[in-house]
């Protein structure tokens, strides 16, 4: 079961053991991360699942098959403080090989 860790805007932590294949939105919406709405349920129709990959983990994301389409990109032009790093939570399937993975919801301040 892989962990992923949520960092807040407030400076706070929440690590969650994540069922595999989940998405991260899911995973967020089930554990009532604050910040994260999945508004559109993962149709890739909103931008309320937006949230910024650590660097660290982007290229271990894209290997895991959960590359940025064009599509997502074109939803994340209308999202908030976007960053390099920024993704769709519900883009993103969760397996083992993603284990430790951190995530920061928009408007964090991090060094990344």
């Amino acid at each position: 079961m892989p962990k992923i860790t949520f960092l807040h805007k407030n400076g706070s932590q929440q690590t969650i053991d994540a069922p595999e294949n989940w998405s991260i939105m899911q995973v967020a919406l089930d554990h009532e991360v604050k910040g994260i709405t999945g508004t559109c349920g993962g149709s890739m129709a909103c931008a309320t699942c937006h949230i910024y990959i650590h660097p660290d983990w982007a290229a271990r994301i894209e290997a895991a098959g959960n590359e940025k389409t064009e599509e997502e990109e074109d939803i994340l032009d209308s999202a908030f403080d976007i960053r390099k790093t920024s993704r769709l939570g519900c883009q993103i399937q969760l397996t083992n090989d993603l284990d430790g993975l951190i995530v920061a919801l928009p408007g964090t301040k991090t060094e990344w």
